[in-house]
């Protein structure tokens, strides 16, 4: 899921931007309070026959909504709602329905959640070919949208709209954690006062010894976790990737209360007023950037190629002592390269909520976050103490960033809204593929 973008947020939220791509532009953002009325995006169907009393058709993949009813009663007044099982949704049995016409020409695909729904797999050339040219919009919870070629939806003319607005607050908000993480060692910190219980039974048998040596590992942290812990005032907090996420993570820390100096690269600078109004100073090349920067967040949609940005080349540009967080994808980062920059020093401390093979993780970056010989271990022979050069530099969580009740509620009420707002003859709030759009006639 991660890249780019956000959640229901109050009306007051300074968010200068509304779309992860800066080729997309979508129109103001209307609220996303949940269970609004829907006259905040007026609702304007399609032209129809006076006599041709039918709905357009709306194919909902996935469980059914959770979150928003009075949202959802509208939008199933205006639409046709069919919701194929979820035997049906499996790639073979969807690629007949399609190919049958069971669920007739639908107007528009519909994922509220990110859990479900993707049972068919990755949309490619196989499903795509299939759909109907009636297709207009396909709107999706998640941020990420890399399981569906949305080129070649915009070539077959049909509007891809991702709900990365319902997730940016909580995923900047994830980042903020884990920014305060490379400062401070937190990996290290809570592991000191909590791994060394876990592990005294196969360490010693004695619970007084076992005591002992946690107390001993506590003591150790709290007297040497000082000298390589730093606040993040006055230092330049790089963001590689300048969407609705990269602005939230940017008025975080740009505001008087952490006192981060902010720059950013992207693909397009944002506008000058912009930059302003959010203290943000560009860099036009990913080199420069971490060359500059003192911590750099990955928070850019996934590259359209599946290569990873994060590379041995780019990281000859750091500047010593960098800390690097990603709550973007896990393939813009090659892991390898940056267990190496680690282990020689090039990058001081490291947070990752995404992982290039999920759920599989790194195994040289695990051993890099609180590892046992952080710990004194003891027995009735001998102790032995970690080494000062801690392996407590690593955080790593299981791509939780955007993982929210509000996201959710968001994800619901953005795909409705993005779907309602196409459909009756508006622009699409969140569409990532417009610069590839050609008109079907």
């Amino acid at each position: 899921m991660a890249e780019p973008h956000n959640t229901p947020m109050p009306a007051s939220t300074p968010v200068p931007a509304s779309t992860p791509r800066s080729s997309s532009p979508a129109p103001p953002l209307p609220s996303l309070t949940p269970n609004a009325s829907m006259t905040t995006i007026p609702l304007r169907l399609p032209q129809q026959d006076p006599s041709d009393r039918r709905r357009p058709i709306v194919l909902h993949i996935g469980d059914l909504i959770k979150y928003n009813p009075a949202t959802y009663a509208e939008f199933s007044q205006a639409f046709e709602v069919i919701r194929p099982s979820t035997a049906e949704r499996e790639r073979s049995e969807f690629k007949k329905a399609l190919k049958e016409r069971r669920w007739g020409d639908f107007s528009a695909i519909f994922r509220p959640f990110w859990g479900t729904g993707g049972e068919m797999g990755h949309w490619d050339t196989e499903l795509i070919d299939l759909l109907p040219t009636s297709v207009k919009v396909f709107a999706s919870a998640g941020a990420g949208f890399d399981w569906a070629d949305t080129k070649l939806l915009g070539e077959r003319g049909i509007i891809y709209c991702n709900s990365g607005l319902a997730a940016a607050e909580a995923v900047a908000d994830f980042a903020v954690a884990m920014v305060i993480s490379t400062f401070r060692h937190l990996p290290w910190c809570m592991g000191a006062a909590t791994l060394p219980y876990f592990l005294a039974t196969s360490s010693s048998p004695d619970s007084t010894t076992a005591s002992v040596a946690a107390g001993k590992t506590f003591q150790i942290c709290h007297s040497l976790a000082a000298a390589v812990s730093h606040n993040p005032r006055n230092h330049v907090l790089g963001l590689i990737g300048f969407g609705n996420i990269g602005q939230q993570i940017a008025a975080r820390f740009g505001n008087p209360s952490f006192g981060m100096r902010i720059a950013y690269h992207d693909v397009v600078r944002k506008p000058a007023s912009m930059e302003s109004s959010l203290g943000a100073t560009y860099y036009p090349s990913l080199e420069l950037l971490l060359a500059a920067s003192d911590c750099v967040v990955l928070c850019t949609p996934a590259s359209a190629d599946g290569k990873p940005l994060i590379t041995t080349d780019a990281l000859k540009h750091v500047k010593k002592g960098l800390r690097f967080v990603n709550v973007a994808r896990g393939s813009l980062v090659d892991e390898e390269a940056l267990a190496d920059a680690l282990e020689d020093g090039r990058i001081s401390a490291a947070a990752l909520d995404v992982h290039s093979e999920e759920p599989r993780v790194s195994q040289r970056l695990v051993k890099m976050a609180f590892g046992e010989r952080d710990i004194v271990k003891s027995n009735a022979q001998e102790e032995v103490k970690s080494s000062f050069d801690h392996s407590g530099r690593v955080m790593l969580t299981c791509h939780n960033a955007g993982g929210t009740v509000e996201t959710h509620i968001g994800f619901e009420e953005l795909s409705m809204r993005n779907i309602m707002a196409v459909l009756g003859g508006q622009e699409a709030i969140t569409p990532v593929n417009l610069h590839y759009l050609k008109t079907t006639e």
